[in-house]
């Protein structure tokens, strides 16, 4: 800040400085002055509604809330006069009458400043107090704490945007109610807990803190999911009890869960063994600014549950291999070992199969939810140690269509710009993704970007919460997905909307694209997508005028035969506008997994080394060789439906898979679950006894995110640092480790120190690392990628100036719509999608292990149109039989109007109805993704 931006006045008789937009609080805080105030919260708009902030400013009658105040040259303030000591006493002691101690947590903000300003008591009368409300498994509303200051209301709507929280009646009786008066369990609360982390008395707390002898916390029904430890009944209102919360450590580390890639302060009590995490709140992180959303906030109990893994496993001999196991009695079918055991077999096996067969009958699977120094050493630990490139993650599950479009066409599989460039952008598009769900913390930038001014399109078939937010909501008919894109270029085409200088300076190939695009108008198509003409047209003109237009996608788009076609159809709309390479610009297929991004950058990937670069291309072979010494194939490895089928046919015979479950991740899980159960030796290393687990010859106990040390990239090329908050339970061990004991008995030299060593060496394998150093991680918590030297920039929006291509130019691809792979008939005349949902992650194996989590969403489901359910006679909320031509299943389906008739929507984390049973394994042929976003399907009721 220029020293000659700043504002000059006085605060109790002693001049400091303001920079321009402070109030008179904020100020004054940074001088090291703290003015009482309870309403105000960093983060928030302030609202001045308490009037605990008063201050005396000379010349003025009435004192001022100092909080929205703002100071100007020569003013002369106190805050510490008698009449404003005075006045924030009375307020202080107002509130106190309202708020009883018993009723609020003992070191909360109210507390605190009575404490400081000598308020003991009230000579005022309480008012009535409402009972608490224990609805709701992870937030505990105790409204007798209540002093009314709206910080959780602002955060509820003007933070997250998700207007559940208000204020109702007026005068002495105006109350916080949820939507209309309801319980915070019934109501349309979301869990983000940003309400929570925002009151400053107790009113909302996380319920874990909350001490109420005999009340049941965990469900909120008589119901429980498949891993649930009890099924409790919880009242809506209870006694209420002081709030005595344990005492606990502050240990700043990540989110393990989506890519967003929040920071988090973990809340700690206890040491050693009974070490456990009691609350969570939001760090103010360049990815969430202090936001979280529920699986941030209260998904955090796995790591402590009763079905950890502590010690390694021993498959027992003639137990034959099934998923029908119990996760919590593993013994069952293995027999606990000692590491050097259980080392010592796992490698044997997987060198046994290496010396009959060859290099090649080996594969593994890494993981996206572990560090960037674990994937860099697992991806490494196959191409040398096993002699083959079959190692891949489940970024061929998610983007590798994505992946595929986005380096052969602008050199680059990264986003372009980061989430938070919505601020920048005049037109926001979103399609194929639900980030209300998947991604919550980015949809709340998005709406914050919405209430600014910023024109939000939403494109999928399936209607998600940000359709009430939307400027245009285009439903458009399942698999029309390239014909819609298309008839949107058309437009721009047609009606001279196009960059013509970017196109002509930046890029090759717009001819071919042209002429594909302006066989598809949006007249002629609109009864094959579902969009009227002028709707679409309307669309187009928005998007390519902008004049900032930035395009999100997710797994609708890439999770079809035709996903790399759909991402060429995106990337050439951004190149035929001009919408890339500036603020609030650009191309962001929103990451699912917390580092499939880094763990992609890594090299887990069958066809390239670190860093994107080619497994085929000798003189990228020969640098890998001379960094690792060690001579490497050129032959490209196989995917991840490609190993299963190779399993299945015998050309794979040994598997390492560390931290997937490709045993309910998979397409066609019968297929899947026959070819790992039909290898001759499978090592898993995983937290829990998953699927994939159940079918090994040798489990070894990995650590979770919560007690590592690595680092991680998020959906915004963001580098950051976890550090562990829990202690490994039992004789788990860290995952580098673990994989560092098979390389040293695959006879590889290995003697990594730890993460700082991995990463070290990291760097030289990736250049977009090369200019972050471990040293910088620590000292900056996050660093964003690609940074080249050390001495160098980094660079959060990419293409500014050109591509990373051989000519420095993108390329456009000319496509044409093509059919899914299994359509719809008259045995199967419905439509299966299926994705993921806000309270679960990925298979489950870890929300369905977190008991907030699993007690808001604990049985299986699924999304069908009402008219769908009356035709066939089903009540929302009845069990149907759902079946496809791979499998059945039996759940819930219920009513949703946002769904089209003929469509069904279901999660794929329940492995009591394992969607991926039904799912079919039809590859894109480019980025050799499965189809998981359509088959065909049909359903009953069940009487």
């Amino acid at each position: 800040m220029n020293a000659a931006d700043m504002i000059r006045f006085e605060l109790d008789g002693r001049e400091i400085d303001a920079a321009p937009g402070e109030s008179i609080l904020q100020a004054a805080r940074r001088a090291g002055t703290d003015i009482p105030h309870l309403c105000y919260t960093d983060g928030l708009r302030a609202d001045g509604n308490c009037r605990a902030c008063v201050v005396e400013i000379d010349g003025e009658r009435v004192l001022a809330p100092s909080c929205c105040r703002a100071p100007k040259p020569g003013m002369k303030v106190k805050a510490e006069s008698e009449r404003a000591r005075a006045s924030q006493r009375m307020v202080l002691e107002l509130l106190r009458a309202d708020v009883p101690a018993a009723a609020e947590k003992a070191d909360s903000e109210l507390a605190q400043w009575c404490d400081e300003l000598g308020v003991k008591e009230s000579r005022f009368a309480p008012r009535e107090q409402p009972a608490p409300d224990r609805s709701h498994p992870g937030i505990a509303v105790n409204l007798a704490a209540c002093i009314q200051c709206t910080r959780c209301l602002r955060a509820c709507r003007e933070e997250q945007v998700n207007d559940v929280i208000g204020l109702a009646r007026r005068g002495a009786d105006t109350a916080i109610v949820f939507d209309f008066g309801d319980a915070m369990g019934t109501s349309s609360c979301v869990g983000c807990g940003e309400c929570v982390q925002a009151c400053p008395t107790g009113a909302l707390l996380p319920a874990a803190l909350v001490d109420a002898p005999g009340a049941p916390v965990a469900t909120p029904a008589l119901v429980r999911g498949a891993f649930a430890t009890e099924a409790v009944e919880v009242p809506v209102a209870a006694t209420a009890t002081p709030v005595s919360a344990p005492e606990t450590r502050a240990i700043d580390s990540l989110c393990p869960y989506c890519g967003v890639g929040c920071q988090t302060t973990y809340h700690v009590a206890g040491e050693g063994v009974e070490a456990k995490i009691i609350h969570v709140v939001g760090r103010d992180g360049p990815a969430n600014a202090g936001r979280l959303c529920v699986k941030g906030r209260y998904g955090f109990g796995y790591p402590r549950h009763a079905h950890r893994l502590t010690t390694p496993l021993i498959r027992k001999p003639g137990i034959p291999k099934s998923v029908d196991l119990d996760p919590a009695n593993p013994l069952a079918a293995f027999r606990e070992a000692s590491w050097e055991e259980a080392l010592d077999l796992a490698a044997a096996g997987l060198a046994r199969i290496k010396a009959q067969h060859g290099p090649h009958a080996l594969a593994g699977f890494g993981s996206a939810k572990g560090s960037n120094e674990e994937a860099y050493l697992f991806q490494k630990l196959v191409r040398t140690g096993f002699g083959t490139h079959n190692v891949d993650h489940c970024t061929r599950l998610c983007h590798a269509s994505s992946v595929a479009a986005l380096l052969e066409g602008i050199g680059s599989g990264a986003v372009s710009n980061p989430v938070r460039d919505v601020e920048f952008a005049d037109v926001i598009v979103v399609i194929g993704a639900n980030p209300a769900a998947n991604h919550p913390v980015a949809a709340a930038f998005m709406k914050n970007a919405v209430e600014r001014g910023a024109r939000l399109i939403l494109m999928d078939p399936r209607e998600t919460p940000l359709a009430r937010h939307a400027h245009r909501y285009l439903q458009f008919r399942p698999d029309a997905d390239v014909t819609l894109l298309l008839s949107l270029a058309c437009v721009i085409i047609e009606e001279g909307l196009t960059d013509e200088a970017f196109i002509a300076a930046r890029t090759e190939g717009f001819d071919a694209f042209r002429t594909a695009a302006l066989a598809f108008p949006p007249e002629r198509v609109e009864a094959i997508t579902g969009i009227p003409a002028e709707t679409a047209r309307e669309v187009a003109r928005l998007y390519a005028q902008g004049p900032n237009s930035m395009i999100f996608w997710g797994m609708g788009i890439s999770q079809h035969i035709h996903g790399t076609d759909n991402s060429r159809c995106l990337i050439a709309l951004a190149l035929m506008t001009g919408q890339i390479g500036r603020r609030g610009t650009g191309l962001h297929p929103l990451r699912g997994q917390n580092n499939v991004q880094g763990a992609s950058d890594a090299g887990l990937i069958p066809m390239m080394f670190p860093d994107y670069q080619r497994v085929s291309d000798p003189a990228v072979r020969a640098k890998f060789e001379a960094l690792w010494d060690t001579p490497l194939s050129d032959k490209p490895g196989l995917t991840v439906v490609e190993i299963m089928d190779a399993a299945l046919a015998g050309d794979i015979r040994g598997m390492y898979i560390e931290g997937e479950n490709p045993a309910m991740s998979d397409p066609d899980l019968a297929h899947a679950r026959a070819a790992l159960g039909g290898l001759e030796h499978l090592v898993v290393q995983d937290l829990f006894l998953t699927e994939t687990a159940m079918l090994a010859d040798v489990v070894l106990p990995a650590s979770s995110l919560m007690e590592k040390t690595g680092s991680f990239t998020n959906t915004d090329r963001l580098v950051q640092l976890s550090q562990p908050v829990l202690p490994l339970p039992g004789d788990a061990r860290p995952d580098w480790w673990i994989i560092q004991q098979i390389a040293q008995r695959l006879g590889l030299a290995w003697k990594y120190a730890g993460p700082a060593e991995i990463f070290d060496e990291l760097r030289q394998a990736l250049p977009a690392y090369a200019g972050i150093t471990w040293a910088q991680l620590e000292a900056e918590n996050a660093v964003v990628a690609p940074k080249f030297t050390e001495d160098g920039p980094s660079y959060p929006v990419l293409f500014v100036d050109d591509f990373p291509t051989a000519t420095g130019r993108a390329r456009f691809v000319a496509v044409t719509p093509l059919p899914a792979a299994e359509l719809p008939d008259a045995d199967y005349p419905m439509v299966l999608t299926t994705g993921r949902v806000l309270e679960h992650w990925h298979t489950g194996s870890m929300t369905r292990r977190a008991n907030v989590l699993d007690a808001l969403e604990p049985q299986p489901w699924c999304t069908v149109h009402p008219e769908d359910l009356a035709a066939l006679g089903i009540e929302s909320g009845a069990p149907i039989a759902l079946e496809t031509r791979r499998g059945a299943i039996t759940l819930a389906a219920r009513a949703d109007r946002g769904m089209q008739k003929g469509s069904i929507f279901m999660p794929f984390c329940y492995v009591e109805a394992a969607a991926n049973l039904l799912t079919q394994p039809a590859l894109d042929p480019f980025g050799k993704i499965p189809e998981f976003k359509y088959c065909a399907a049909r359903m009953a009721g069940i009487s």
